[in-house]
């Protein structure tokens, strides 16, 4: 992931479970809308996912309330099962995602291009607490 001059911003979190489940609850459609969201008052009614270099994918992300939303969408750059996801966003930002065996724990860690609108520390908190919620819902 090429970063010059670039602020890149990395969360990460241990989940118990194998890397095979992690990367399936990860990638496929019908659990990333299960857990891709910051706050309980926030979801993700659905998802399209391409997973494979060139491929697209979007979540469609939305305050319950009906309030506001956005897709958050890009490219992937490469993919190598259970173990890396590197895609650039629809504003051309980089996101790096690793996938580390730990024997039966998997290791997240996802190293993202900040953006200039908001803070370091609210895009951090934001980005961790998506991960959160996947650890939660892929250990339940």
């Amino acid at each position: 992931m090429k970063t010059q001059n670039k602020n890149n911003i990395t969360v990460e979190s241990t989940i118990n479970a194998p890397v095979k489940k992690v990367w399936e609850y990860w990638t496929m459609p019908e659990h990333i809308i299960k857990w891709n969201y910051a706050s309980d008052d926030w979801h993700t009614p659905r998802a399209e996912n391409d997973l494979q270099p060139g491929g697209k994918f979007v979540s469609r992300m939305e305050a319950k309330d009906g309030s506001m939303g956005f897709d958050f969408g890009g490219e992937y750059d490469d993919v190598k099962n259970n173990e890396i996801i590197e895609y650039t966003l629809g504003d051309k930002r980089k996101v790096k995602v690793t996938f580390t065996t730990l024997g039966e724990t998997t290791k997240v860690s996802e190293t993202f291009e900040a953006e200039s609108m908001n803070s370091v520390e609210l895009q951090r908190g934001g980005w961790q607490a998506i991960l959160d919620n996947f650890k939660k819902y892929t250990e339940a």
